[in-house]
């Protein structure tokens, strides 16, 4: 009797064993690593780059690639780079000892793809504090190897909740119309796939300053950033001239003299969307085979089955708006500021089939589901096969691990006990505000009216304050003469009242509707500023009286 009761505890003792290490084996874990990969293309160029290198711009497709607000996630769709064009260096480091990216020896002998960008664009990125489903738009530039990156007129590009040092501080803002918040610019509502334009024109603001008593010379372009939306059209900040050429001043690089975005053309190859930080849920069968699932990522699709990403990529010369605003500045007549479409080069796509993988492990698969294509009108994007492993308009979410890849399958091909049909993603919550500090750049002078408060649709409460635009912040490290202040405010005052925020800037998208913003960003100035002054952003944080934000 008592070996009958002992075998009838063993057993069942042996039957609790079994069942708690299948569900410990089946139990679903989140971790980072799921996805990473490019999905680019290719863009013609003129025959004479350096001649085409004073503005670059396109039209990106922006719509909700996530259906909840993610943690842990960074992806940016469609976007370029411009780089300055030191082509005529072979064998010169760009990068001087001491900064970042002469650590990546990979890029020598002269570092010049990670000397100096304008970058940035739609995305969701990790830093991001105030998610809310659809992507944002920020301008990024990185004037120092990758030291310090410069996304907005008072802080970096997500790295951090506090202003950049006042050294560091470099686009200046230009719009009176519109507020741009370090967290980047939301959209209204759904943008389902609307196009989002944006050009990066480099300007002359300013003279060229001369090399005198062993500093730096500075040139006279100025990186201005041109938007355009249903709701807003023009420029709305740019890159003061000194961002780019401090640097051979503070390493001490006469090499570095005339070599950065203030006195080089610009350089723009193709673009893509940039798939960088992307969970995955892991969990393994009652056999102990593993499968991974990464959070569902949609695509606008339209009734041909077509996701269109990007159109009209074109690159500028200085007759599209460079010699008009020079002119101008002068004392010319204004310019409409439409760019001049003889001095514009449309580019012609090109693609190929995209590769991605997840851990570092290759993944297969995916290019059974959807590919890239360049489409009649010269657009480009993906469509999508009958015989994938995700639905039309979805980029597959399971993965079954193999030996050495991960292959991609059907939701119901991933067995029922591994618990992943039914696990969730952890969700992204309201991040620590941004700030400043009482700094001189910041007060002195300083701002010349009382803070003002608005809540945007990412459910952030924005604090701003108008300057006197060379008041802002961004200027005050300089030393500039009153003349050189006066002249540059005096015709900042003529842009304010010769270019309105209706304009066709940009010619109009091929195909499709343009985004809006969201509406909270466009401001009025008060009375008595409405030429000359400038919203600047002081603090974003967390408006807890808006539901979306509710802890």
């Amino acid at each position: 009797m008592a070996v009958c009761r002992f075998r009838i505890v063993l057993h069942l003792v042996s039957c609790v064993c079994v069942f708690a290490a299948a569900s410990a084996q089946a139990q679903p874990t989140q971790r980072g690593g799921g996805l990473h990969g490019y999905i680019g293309y290719q863009a013609s160029q003129p025959d004479d780059r350096a001649e085409y290198g004073y503005g670059m711009g396109f039209y990106s497709a922006a719509w909700t690639l996530v259906d909840k607000p993610l943690a842990h996630f960074q992806i940016g769709l469609a976007s370029g780079w411009i780089l300055p064009d030191n082509r005529d260096n072979k064998d010169q480091p760009l990068a001087p000892e001491g900064t970042l990216a002469r650590k990546w020896k990979e890029r020598g002998p002269t570092w010049a793809s990670v000397f100096q960008t304008v970058e940035g664009g739609l995305g969701y990125w990790r830093g991001n504090r105030f998610r809310y489903g659809p992507p944002k738009f920020s301008m990024n530039g990185t004037p120092q190897c990758y030291d310090y990156e410069v996304g907005s007129p008072g802080w970096s590009f997500f790295y951090d909740t506090e202003a950049l040092p006042d050294n560091r501080l470099g686009i200046a803002q230009l719009s009176n119309r519109l507020l741009i918040p370090p967290d980047a610019l939301p959209f209204a509502g759904d943008p389902a796939g609307r196009f989002f334009g944006y050009t990066y024109m480099a300007l002359p603001f300013t003279d060229p300053v001369p090399s005198t008593n062993g500093r730096a010379p500075v040139g006279d372009k100025a990186w201005t950033c041109f938007i355009s939306t249903a709701n807003f059209k023009g420029p709305i900040a740019y890159y003061i001239p000194e961002t780019w050429s401090k640097i051979a001043d503070l390493f001490d690089e006469p090499f570095l003299y005339g070599r950065g975005l203030d006195s080089r053309p610009g350089l723009m190859g193709g673009g893509a969307m940039e798939i960088n930080t992307v969970p995955q849920i892991v969990a393994s069968d009652d056999k102990g085979v593993n499968y991974s699932k990464i959070p569902t990522l949609r695509f606008p699709i339209d009734q041909s089955g077509r996701a269109v990403l990007v159109q009209d990529v074109t690159y500028y010369s200085q007759d599209a708006l460079y010699d008009d605003f020079l002119a101008w500045r002068q004392g010319g007549d204004a310019p409409s500021g439409q760019f001049d479409g003889s001095g514009a080069f449309v580019a012609k796509l090109s693609t190929r089939t995209p590769g991605f993988d997840q851990d570092q492990t290759p993944m297969r698969g995916v290019a059974d589901t959807f590919d890239t294509q360049v489409f009649d009108d010269n657009t480009w994007g993906l469509v999508w096969k009958p015989e994938g492993d995700a639905p039309a308009g979805q980029f597959p979410q399971y993965y079954r691990h193999e030996e050495g890849v991960r292959v991609a399958v059907a939701p119901a091909d991933v067995p029922s006990e591994t618990g992943l049909h039914d696990a969730e993603f952890k969700l992204a919550t309201p991040g620590e505000p941004f700030t400043f500090s009482q700094t001189p750049a910041w007060t002195t002078p300083g701002a010349a009216t009382e803070p003002v408060q608005v809540t945007l649709g990412d459910g952030s409460l924005v604090t701003y304050a108008w300057y006197r635009f060379v008041d802002q912040p961004s200027f005050q490290q300089y030393h500039w003469s009153d003349e050189k202040k006066a002249a540059l405010q005096a015709f900042v005052e003529q842009i304010h009242r010769a270019w309105p925020i209706d304009r066709d800037y940009m010619a109009p998208p091929t195909s499709g509707e343009l985004v809006s913003l969201d509406p909270a960003l466009l401001v009025e100035p008060p009375a008595g500023m409405e030429v000359g002054y400038v919203p600047i952003v002081l603090r974003q944080e967390a408006d807890f009286t808006h539901q979306n934000n509710r802890p």
